[in-house]
């Protein structure tokens, strides 16, 4: 068999290289999603002023479209714009203040969420990129609201308790309410991701043509 004759074999994923100019253009677009999503639709909750919000939709989105490290980087830059003064936080809020808010707990935790269910992710689509569609759905739900658990929710408790000095058992409480919409949010999220990464198959791992090496 010559050279032009080897078969190619199937094409193999693997992770992102260094970012381009698409990797930072898509960073700022998800951050400007974050953002959106914040001042989009806020619905009060009891008195602690940490609304209803979609913003873990976008949040949880970023990680699933985008990976750990550049979702990192889109909320991360969210937050900082925030930090530096665009009303860009729930309620229009801006400035270091907010961390001394109630909902401090949860706007750290999206950064971390949003990391931790982009390197979830990773893992899914390697693991299953021979296998049904339905199980990706399945782990990847999975993962989002392992993440959301974990760093949103259990920070959000967490930052109840420091700055509205509310003991574990009322800050889970206040929590609560915000699970069934959450779970609602990672639905969606993971729906819209799975439609972005089989229309963009590069969008987080790199399909790579490898050549069967026999003559």
């Amino acid at each position: 068999m010559t050279q032009t004759d080897r078969p190619a074999t199937a094409r193999t994923p693997r992770r992102r290289g260094r970012w381009n100019a698409t990797d930072l253009g898509l960073i700022a677009v998800f951050a400007a999603l974050v953002a959106a999503s914040a001042l989009i639709a806020a619905i009060p909750v009891g008195g602690l002023g940490v609304p209803i919000t979609l913003q873990t939709l976008a949040v949880m989105l970023t990680g699933l479209a985008l990976g750990p490290g550049r979702a990192f980087a889109a909320v991360g830059l969210y937050m900082l714009l925030g930090f530096a003064g665009l009303p860009i936080f729930s309620g229009g809020r801006s400035g270091l203040g907010v961390l001394a808010g109630p909902s401090a707990g949860y706007i750290i935790g999206f950064l971390l969420a949003a990391t931790a269910v982009g390197w979830l992710t990773v893992v899914v689509l390697k693991r299953t990129a021979h296998r049904t569609g339905r199980l990706r759905a399945i782990l990847l739900f999975a993962a989002a609201m392992l993440s959301s658990i974990i760093f949103i929710h259990g920070l959000g408790i967490l930052g109840m308790m420091v700055n509205a000095k509310l003991d574990f058992s009322k800050a889970f409480l206040a929590d609560l309410v915000f699970y069934p919409g959450d779970i609602i949010k990672n639905v969606l999220a993971v729906s819209i991701a799975l439609a972005l990464h089989k229309a963009f198959p590069d969008l987080l791992l790199r399909r790579v043509r490898t050549v069967d090496p026999r003559p």
